[in-house]
């Protein structure tokens, strides 16, 4: 190999190992593999800003802005209690009822923010017939995956995969052009998720229903004696802040509810202060001086106007990762109390300011009604889902939203427009409509996703122009040669499968695809039918809830162990895996 292809081989590796660990946000860490690239001369600037000029990453953009209107605009609420039914349990027929249309919905909206919309809906039918979410979030995960490989706009991989082959003077990737590589696998895989899935998946307790539980053990509240010594003090100087084993969470005055308590802030007699931590440590607040015991509350119950409960699932390219409460100073910085953290179904009581954060953790938090929509601001939180009180109710533009949704699918499909401008067209027509404010339009655009997509044809780029694809697929080609085409494309498969679970999809896609158009013009094969199936492959992730956001985002709504992705994504994996890979052989025999 070349000098060039040692050192995109080496930056590559450092990339993969950055993006499997953690190391940095998956977008920064392909945008740091670009510019290092760039820097030692493999790209030119040309090269390594291409994607910035594709279509790919404008178009995911303006899909999300669409998949955030059909949220605010309550669109799938209704859809959500049809689809589902009046019954009180969840079975096979129930399950279908809403697998299917999951499946199919996603080919056409990003499976991504569609997803989002759906966990909140599904979870408020959940919870309000005592059904365990977890025996249908990941299901709807998994549909949402299968779906999303339909059509060339079902998820974000598509669309760079698309990119991608239109960089090298192809033709883009026609709307329904990926269905002939996916169709069987997406209709098998679905059949499996019905009928086997539910049945790997055990009944987890949710996090409001621990935390519910467990309050009742130890959430206590405590009364501030007028004229006695707390009486004028401030958190700080009353000693109630950095308690062991116990926080305060809010306090009452005068009706009206401060939660996110700062240390500055005074008491006055009279304040009812709420304390959630270790039992044994809220008896002892029975015997300190300046508070006395107030009826008791279950936490819950005190939901108003004035705060709510939130569950908020940190995501893997938040800056919380990796930092305890106290570090960030959660408080202050997001104002919101957070009262109880689980991880992988397991509450964590203690400590919870000196606990390291990690992508998937699910927080409980305590707030003012308007933290979801502040929320939005970042990227801090995949998905936050408020607990308690109505559902967003759909308003009168719902229609219109799904007009202009069906009018993006239509042009796109018949060629009257690329994808690119009828999304565009649509983001366009929602804030002119004034279904959605220009700032929103803003908020919804997951930018990491868009900036990474954006980052990583450098990457493409370097392992085309340095040789390094083609010595890779020169050595997959020599070891897989005796085994026929069938050996070849089920090397690639097994190898993009691989990368997705341990990487994100999009970036498993612009490693393996210079690759597979090395292996492509070597071998004889169809280079199209073998792009569409990496881009299917990539996509298809179901054993890790880190593979893909979507199982990220059902993760601890769901009260899911590592475990269960491991049971329940195996046998789609395996199938999708087998059916892809007889596809695309009988598409290039």
């Amino acid at each position: 190999m070349s000098l060039d292809a040692w050192i995109t081989a080496t930056i590559i590796v450092l990339m993969l190992v950055s993006l499997a660990t953690d190391l940095m946000p998956p977008a920064a860490t392909v945008l740091t593999a670009t510019v290092a690239l760039l820097v030692f001369g493999v790209i030119d600037e040309e090269q390594a800003l291409s994607g910035f000029s594709n279509s790919a990453p404008l178009s995911v953009a303006a899909l999300y802005v669409l998949a955030y209107a059909a949220d605010k605009t309550g669109l799938l609420g209704p859809l959500v209690n049809r689809m589902l039914g009046r019954n009180n349990k969840v079975d096979q027929k129930s399950l279908a009822r809403l697998v299917m249309p999951t499946g199919m919905l996603s080919a056409f909206i990003n499976n991504t923010p569609f997803v989002a919309m759906l966990i909140g809906q599904v979870t408020n039918w959940c919870n309000q017939r005592g059904v365990s979410p977890s025996l249908l979030l990941l299901p709807i995960s998994y549909a949402a995956i299968l779906g999303g490989t339909l059509t060339v706009i079902g998820t974000s991989t598509n669309l760079v995969a698309s990119g991608l082959l239109e960089e090298t003077g192809a033709d883009p990737i026609g709307m329904f052009e990926i269905t002939k590589v996916s169709g069987i696998s997406a209709l098998l895989g679905l059949a499996v998720v019905i009928l086997l899935v539910p049945r790997l998946i055990p009944k987890r307790r949710t996090v409001v229903e621990e935390f519910t539980d467990d309050l009742r053990e130890f959430t206590v509240q405590m009364e501030v004696i007028e004229d006695g010594p707390l009486d004028g003090s401030t958190i700080a100087d009353a000693g109630l802040r950095n308690l062991r084993g116990v926080f305060l969470v809010e306090i009452q005055r005068d009706g009206a509810v401060l939660p996110a308590v700062s240390p500055s802030r005074r008491l006055d007699g009279g304040d009812r202060l709420t304390f959630a931590g270790d039992s044994d440590t809220i008896v002892s607040f029975q015997r300190t001086a300046g508070l006395r015991s107030a009826e008791d509350q279950h936490m819950l119950a005190i939901d108003s106007p004035d705060h709510t409960f939130f569950e908020a699932v940190i995501g893997g390219d938040s800056r919380l990762v990796g930092q305890t409460l106290a570090d960030v100073e959660f408080r202050g910085r997001y104002q919101a109390a957070v009262v109880a953290l689980h991880r992988a179904g397991v509450r964590i009581d203690r400590g919870l300011g000196r606990v390291e954060l990690e992508a998937g953790d699910t927080l409980l938090l305590l707030a003012g009604p308007d933290f979801r929509a502040r929320s939005r601001r970042g990227r801090d939180f995949l998905l936050v889902s408020r607990i308690g009180g109505p559902p967003p109710s759909a308003t009168r533009k719902a229609p219109l939203v799904a007009l202009i949704a069906l009018a993006v699918i239509t042009l796109a499909a018949f060629d009257v427009m690329s994808i690119l401008e009828a999304a565009l067209l649509a983001a366009g027509g929602l804030i002119a409509t004034r279904t959605i404010s220009f700032s929103e339009a803003g908020e919804a655009i997951d930018f990491g996703v868009v900036l990474l997509i954006a980052a990583a044809f450098g990457v493409g780029e370097a392992m085309q122009g340095s040789g390094l694809a083609e010595s890779i697929a020169t050595t997959l080609l020599d070891t897989f040669d005796g085994l026929g085409d069938l050996g070849i494309i089920f090397a690639l498969a097994l190898a993009t499968t691989l990368l997705t679970e341990v990487i994100t999809n999009n970036a498993a896609v612009v490693v393996v695809f210079p690759i597979a158009m090395a292996i492509a013009a070597g071998s004889g094969l169809d280079p199209r039918i073998i792009v569409i199936m990496i881009a299917v492959v990539a996509s298809s992730s179901f054993l890790t809830p880190m593979g893909y956001q979507t199982n990220t985002m059902v993760y601890g709504p769901g009260g899911y162990r590592f475990s269960d992705y491991l049971k329940a994504g195996l046998p789609v994996n395996v199938v999708v895996l087998a059916s892809v890979t007889l596809s695309t052989w009988y598409l290039t025999s």
